[in-house]
């Protein structure tokens, strides 16, 4: 089955021609993926201008022997040679750096942006290690695989990626949510393994599986780790923020939940510190990510509203918050509120907001906790009370208990509201969930599902003929992969791209001109 069946996600994009420069800060950027289910191939951390560290502790590195050298003091020569002769010395440093130099660790990360920021923090505390972090595999001495369970094709590709590494030879060390929630998967059988809660670790588990040791780290009882771990971004513009782990449902079809397990919500006074922190080593952008955004709070007696009005007082000019996803329970008491946060100026008009289905009977079978009305009510406000409002949703096409009417449900709500954004997936049974014992939908009628749908999607448009000409200001922080255009943003978080005439508009705000619209596939 090819990716196209698995999964469609579709996105509006405008092309935009560069008008003039807002402001004057000067900055650069690579591209970092949205926030989808997607396969993300990590891009190179040398290339944010990180200089590799040229003196590191010894025993981070070595390859050839378990004997370490005595140091004295902050020096790196031992002192049996410290007085030596220069042509022996010479010759230590040459043998120094041929055999001992920094192991390069490649980083892979599938999934969602909670799982990006794991990567970045682990990707931090091996560069503080003396660890290079490198986008080559062939250089790489071993291969962190930052996992996601929540669909079946990102696991295969997993499995495959581990055979590769160990056809090249490559040491590995799987993290993430396939670890967690299925440690005992046959292909995880002699891998060493780091769980959620453990990536603070994952200097030791790199360290002891570079000696050949195999090591598994799965206690989902522990605290989570500190939020002021060191951490290398992907994006040195982007501040991936992660507010919670984990989630108050129980959703029938979802393995994720096995893995990051009940809501832990990471305190208000931690979250605004690191925002604070994240803007004054030159962010531009602060994403807020977890498992569902709408319930953080909910386990020490706070509502999200309470953590958006005070981050919002510490976004800084020039800056921009973006919410990330969240399902319709948890804000359906909070409307006012969240559309009064979406209007702030330095707050993206964005909301992704799940439906899955367009049918309540199968919004129950999948024990979804909302109705079709409840969600009709939240984009309904949202639309009405927040000027050009970008909602994003999800669909699942052919869950075991859908019918054909239930399917034409679902394609009437998208016909009702013309979603910029749509995420269409065909369902897949995750093994140990309740809906993988469910009798599933014929695969050849779950597939015509998913390509009407998808079909549909790309038939309309959010953007008219009025929009051509519009002079608007977007906030460039990434760069597209054609390698000829950078993406900027508007306020309504539409993906914009701007021809890559001048890196001075990395990181600013600039007018722009709409001059083409089309889909990005």
């Amino acid at each position: 089955m090819s990716s196209k069946d698995e999964q469609v996600c579709v996105l509006q994009l405008i092309r935009m021609q560069v008008v003039g420069i807002v402001d004057s800060l000067s900055v650069q950027t690579v591209l970092i993926a949205d926030d989808t289910m997607v396969d993300i191939e990590d891009v190179g951390y040398e290339k944010f201008g990180f200089t590799n560290a040229a003196l590191v502790k010894l025993n981070k590195r070595r390859l050839l022997t378990d004997e370490i050298p005595v140091f004295s003091g902050d020096s790196l020569i031992p002192s049996m040679i410290k007085t030596g002769d220069l042509i022996f010395v010479c010759l230590f440093f040459l043998i120094y750096w041929t055999y001992l130099g920094a192991i390069s660790i490649y980083i892979r990360t599938w999934g969602c942006s909670h799982n990006s920021s794991d990567s970045e923090y682990m990707a931090g505390l091996l560069k503080e290690a003396g660890y290079n972090i490198t986008a080559s595999k062939a250089e790489a001495s071993l291969w962190i695989l930052n996992s996601c369970t929540a669909k079946t094709p990102s696991e295969v590709h997993l499995e495959n990626t581990i055979k590769e590494a160990q056809s090249l030879g490559k040491a590995v060390v799987v993290a993430g949510c396939v670890s967690q929630a299925d440690p005992e998967a046959k292909f995880l059988a002699n891998i060493s393994v780091v769980g959620v809660k453990q990536i603070d670790q994952i200097t030791d588990v790199v360290d002891q599986t570079l000696r050949g040791n195999c090591v598994k780290l799965l206690n989902r009882n522990r605290p989570h780790q500190k939020l002021s771990l060191p951490k290398m971004r992907r994006n040195r513009y982007i501040e991936v923020l992660a507010i919670s782990s984990g989630c108050l449902n129980h959703c029938s079809y979802c393995k994720t939940k096995m893995a990051r397990g009940n809501l832990v919500s990471f305190h208000l006074d931690e979250l605004v510190e690191q925002a604070r922190l994240a803007f004054s080593q030159g962010c531009r952008e602060i994403w807020l990510t977890s498992e569902d955004l709408g319930a953080w709070g909910r386990d020490f007696d706070m509502v999200l509203p309470d953590l958006l009005e005070a981050l919002v007082e510490v976004i800084p000019e020039g800056c921009m918050l973006r919410l990330g996803m969240t399902n319709p329970p948890y804000i359906l008491d909070f409307l006012e509120e969240i559309a009064k946060i979406l209007r702030h100026p330095r707050v993206y008009s964005f909301l992704h907001i799940p439906v899955q289905s367009g049918s309540d009977p199968v919004l129950i079978d999948m024990k979804r906790e909302y109705s079709v009305a409840d969600f009709c009510k939240v984009v309904d406000y949202m639309i009405e009370n927040v000027p050009d409002v970008y909602i994003a949703t999800d669909f699942i096409c052919a869950f075991p208990t859908e019918t054909e009417e239930d399917f034409n449900e679902s394609m009437n709500l998208v016909k009702k509201y013309h979603f910029p954004s749509v995420f269409i997936n065909q369902f897949f049974p995750r093994p140990g969930t309740p809906a993988s014992k469910m009798r599933k939908v014929d695969s050849v009628e779950a597939k015509r599902r998913t390509a009407e749908m998808s079909a549909y999607f790309r038939s309309y448009s959010r953007y008219t003929a009025d929009r051509i000409g519009r002079i608007e200001e977007v906030l460039v922080c990434e760069r597209a992969t054609d390698g000829v255009h950078y993406v900027g943003h508007n306020k309504s978080y539409e993906q914009i791209l701007v021809p890559a005439l001048d890196n001075t508009i990395m990181g600013k705000f600039v007018k722009v001109q709409f001059c083409e619209a089309n889909l990005l596939r």
